[in-house]
C-alpha cells in the first residue's frame, strides 16, 4: 500500500569546486567537512547524483523511487506524460568564493543530439552579495562570431562581457546560448533544467595544485552561442506580501516570489509538484495529514497530489516554484 504523500525534504549533496567557499555551510547551515564547498544540490534526478528523502515516511528513498512508485502523484499529469520517471528540474544553492569560468549552455537540440540531455536554461536569485560582487550575464556590446572569436583568442573576452553590481533579491533570467558566470562574493539560489552540460570558454587562466588547467569547450561552444539575444535578462518583480508575485515564466518552469508575514491557504490548481526554497527566515508548511518546517536554505517538495496547503510565517521569503 502507497503511503499518504506530504511535503518532502532531501537531502543535500554537497559539491566541492574550486570556486567554493564557506557560506553553504556558515550561513546556511549545511552539513559538510568539505572545504570549498560550491553547490548544495537541492533536488536532484542527474544520474548519479540522485536526491533522497530525509523526512517521514519515506526517509532514505529516492527521488527516482518515489517518480517509479508515485508517477504522477508527484509531478502531475501533464508533466508524468512528458516527463515520465525523471524529474524536470535541478535545484541549486550556490557559493561563489571565486569568479566562476565564463560559460554558457546548450539548447535542447543540442543538448539531445550531443549529451542525451536536456538543455539548460537557468535562473538566478541572488539571496547574499559581498561588497561590489558582480554577475556576468551576456556582452556589453552588439556581437558577432567574428569578434567574439577575436577577443577570446587574444585573451580580451572581459572587455566585451557585461559586468552587473549586484545585491540580495537581484534575479536574472539565463537563457540558453547567453553567456554568463556568477562572481566571487555572490550566494545564490539556482532553478535549471534537469543537466548538468556546461562549455566552459575561458576560465581566468586558472590551475589546479597540479599545475593544471580546467578543460575549456570552445570548439562545442560557438555553435551554442546566440548572438542575437536582447538585454532581457534582468527580471522586475514586485514583492507584494502574501501572495505570489511573477518572477519568471518560461517553458520549463514558472517561479514566483512569496513574502509570507501571516498564513496563506494555496489552492494547487496547476496539475504540477510545488517547490519552496527558504531563501530567508523561515515558514510552516501544513497539508491535511503533515507539517514540515522550512527555514533559511532549505527546499521542500510539494507533490502534485497535495491539492491544498497552507504557508505560515511572521516574516519569510520563499521562491515558489512549478512546472
Amino acid at each position: 500500500m502507497k503511503t499518504q504523500l506530504y511535503p518532502i525534504k532531501f537531502k543535500p549533496i554537497l559539491k566541492e569546486k574550486i570556486w567554493g567557499g564557506e557560506k553553504l555551510k556558515n550561513l546556511l547551515n549545511k552539513d559538510s567537512k568539505l572545504t570549498n564547498v560550491g553547490e548544495s544540490w537541492e533536488i536532484s534526478d542527474v544520474e548519479g547524483d540522485t536526491s533522497i528523502v530525509v523526512n517521514g515516511s519515506l526517509k532514505g528513498q529516492s527521488l527516482k523511487t518515489l517518480l517509479e512508485t508515485y508517477t504522477s502523484q508527484i509531478l502531475g499529469v501533464k508533466n508524468y506524460n512528458i516527463f515520465g520517471h525523471t524529474f524536470p528540474l535541478l535545484i541549486k544553492f550556490i557559493d561563489a568564493k571565486l569568479d566562476l569560468s565564463i560559460q554558457l549552455h546548450p539548447n535542447d537540440e543540442l543538448a539531445a543530439k550531443r549529451h542525451n540531455s536536456f538543455g539548460k536554461t537557468e535562473m538566478w536569485y541572488v539571496m547574499q552579495a559581498d561588497k561590489d560582487a558582480n554577475l556576468i550575464v551576456g556582452f556589453n556590446q552588439n556581437m558577432t562570431p567574428e569578434k567574439y572569436i577575436r577577443h577570446l583568442e587574444n585573451k580580451t573576452l572581459t572587455q566585451i562581457l557585461n559586468f552587473n553590481k549586484v545585491k540580495a533579491g537581484d534575479t536574472y533570467f539565463i537563457e540558453v546560448g547567453r553567456v554568463h558566470a556568477i562572481g566571487a562574493g555572490v550566494l545564490l539560489a539556482e532553478i535549471q533544467q534537469t543537466s548538468d552540460i556546461t562549455y566552459r570558454v575561458y576560465d581566468w587562466d586558472r590551475v589546479d595544485d597540479q599545475g593544471n588547467e580546467r578543460e575549456l569547450h570552445n570548439d562545442l561552444a560557438i555553435e551554442a552561442f546566440n548572438f542575437e539575444m536582447e538585454d532581457n535578462f534582468r527580471v522586475d518583480y514586485k514583492t507584494d506580501e502574501n501572495t505570489s508575485n511573477d518572477m519568471v515564466n518560461c517553458p520549463y518552469f514558472k517561479t514566483s516570489f512569496l513574502h509570507v508575514t501571516d498564513s496563506i491557504l494555496k489552492l494547487n490548481t496547476k496539475d504540477s509538484f510545488f517547490i519552496y526554497m527558504c531563501v530567508e527566515g523561515e515558514a510552516l508548511i501544513e497539508t491535511e495529514h503533515a507539517s514540515e518546517f522550512i527555514k533559511q536554505g532549505e527546499t521542500l517538495l510539494i507533490p502534485a497530489a497535495i491539492e491544498t496547503y497552507k504557508i505560515t510565517a511572521s516574516n519569510a521569503k520563499l521562491l515558489e516554484v512549478y512546472v
